[in-house]
């Protein structure tokens, strides 16, 4: 008899990855090589900070630096570089390394991994990947360890430089600080190199071979267009907003000179949309501030990135939508491109699900850590940056149950896939619809 074989669809396997990442590294980081006080720190809080690094979140119930050896902060660092640039990326590097053949069901999953839009040449795309990551990487690392060696030494500032380098370019948002990045918030260097990582980190890979293959605005692919135009409207929009709320904040700008209150609007601007890092105090910033942190965070990165959120295409195209409905068009237009209708639906398909996620988790959170007595937007910006993969946190994160962590590691991991691809991972296959019932109209709005 043929033995069959079990066919598992690409949505299905990603997922599978991911999961098997996430419990290898709890598995790491529940050792007690991995601890500083040489015991175990659970299973629970090793797969929460496993699943918070391979889902390049940052989010943390144990402070790394005074909880984790070298040896566990490696281990985080390997499962951020995983999890930011997919495990298949990984994988295309290793079997070309060994010559192995890549058939096309892997090319397939390949594409699907890295989000790419033909199967065509994704070997090569998967290789430039993770070529570029490793040469941004590697620079910034440089320019860190420079400018850190007359604080650290060489050896101290060369493994500071590379751990927030690639926490960075990840957007991951892990720090070898307790107080994230707020010792350096007037630091020009840090806020420039750690700002430039996570916001190419967050264009995405083909965003990046686009705009260094073509120099010319007219030739770039619409996908390039969108997402570059979109993250430099809420990059200004972000700094514009902190700048002028934060102002009359006493707490957070108060002790900081004008020039350090440049560089901490210009950081807290841009960091909600991609990584958990932080310049100021995110606890004591106004609650329009954080609000509209919460805000970039659901909006996120852009697609193909190593950010999270509902993606800045998809932002862009359902404000399209409605701007084309509002003025009466029938095309949806942009930068002289028409955009299908499928990809309409299938945006608003996206925000929908994620909104569904993070009032979920919210709702869920309200219950399983009621004691705590946290405000509603408190917990609100806690789903949000899950789901976002950013990481940022009002301070829920530390002080959360056992239920509360598993919702919030769910959570992650459901930001870090995308709700598309885990939907289509759960779903039956369909078959061909062979009939249609008729339209019937009914009233909107």
């Amino acid at each position: 008899m043929k033995r069959q074989r079990i066919k598992i669809s690409a949505p299905r396997l990603i997922v599978f990855g991911f999961a098997v990442s996430i419990l290898i590294g709890m598995f790491l980081l529940a050792l007690p090589i991995s601890s500083e006080t040489g015991d175990s720190i659970g299973a629970l809080d090793a797969l929460f900070t496993s699943a918070s690094a391979v889902c390049v979140t940052g989010l943390i119930v144990l402070d790394t630096p005074s909880t984790f050896t070298t040896f566990g902060e490696v281990v985080i660092m390997i499962l951020i570089q995983i999890g930011g640039l997919g495990f298949m990326t990984f994988g295309v590097f290793i079997a070309v390394l060994l010559g192995k053949k890549i058939g096309l069901k892997e090319r397939l999953l390949i594409q699907q991994s890295i989000n790419s839009l033909s199967s065509q040449g994704v070997v090569k795309l998967a290789l430039s990947i993770f070529f570029i990551a490793l040469t941004i990487e590697s620079a910034a690392a440089l320019l860190l360890t420079i400018h850190w060696m007359g604080e650290y030494g060489v050896a101290r500032a060369l493994y500071y430089g590379v751990f927030h380098s690639i926490s960075a370019f990840n957007n991951a948002g892990f720090a070898l600080w307790p107080d994230s990045l707020m010792r350096y918030v007037g630091d020009p260097v840090v806020n420039i190199v750690i700002s430039l990582l996570f916001i190419l980190g967050g264009l995405g890979f083909t965003v990046i071979l686009d705009l260094m293959k073509k120099r010319n605005w007219k030739e770039l692919s619409l996908h390039t267009k969108i997402a570059v135009s979109t993250t430099l409207l809420l990059i200004v929009l972000g700094v514009v907003v902190t700048f002028v709320i934060e102002m009359t904040n006493s707490k957070t700008f108060g002790h900081l000179t004008w020039l350090e209150r440049f560089w901490a609007s210009y950081f807290q601007g841009v960091v909600p949309r991609t990584a958990g890092f932080n310049s100021i105090d995110v606890t004591i910033m106004m609650p329009a501030s954080q609000f509209f942190m919460i805000f970039l965070m659901f909006v996120g990165g852009s697609s193909g990135s190593t950010a999270g959120g509902i993606k800045t295409n998809t932002f862009a195209v359902l404000v399209l939508s409605v701007i084309t409905i509002v003025s009466g068009r029938e095309d949806f237009q942009i930068y002289k491109k028409r955009i299908a209708t499928s990809l309409i639906l299938r945006s608003l398909a996206v925000i929908i699900i994620s909104l569904g996620v993070v009032l979920t988790s919210t709702f869920l959170l309200t219950i399983t850590e009621h004691r705590l007595n946290k405000d509603f937007l408190e917990i609100l910006f806690e789903a949000t940056s899950a789901f976002g993969t950013v990481g940022m946190s009002m301070g829920l994160t530390s002080e959360l149950t056992s239920a509360g962590k598993i919702v919030i590691i769910t959570t992650m991991f459901i930001g870090r896939l995308g709700p598309l691809t885990l939907a289509y991972s759960l779903a039956r296959t369909e078959s061909k619809q062979l009939y249609r019932y008729p339209e019937e109209k009914i009233m909107i709005g």
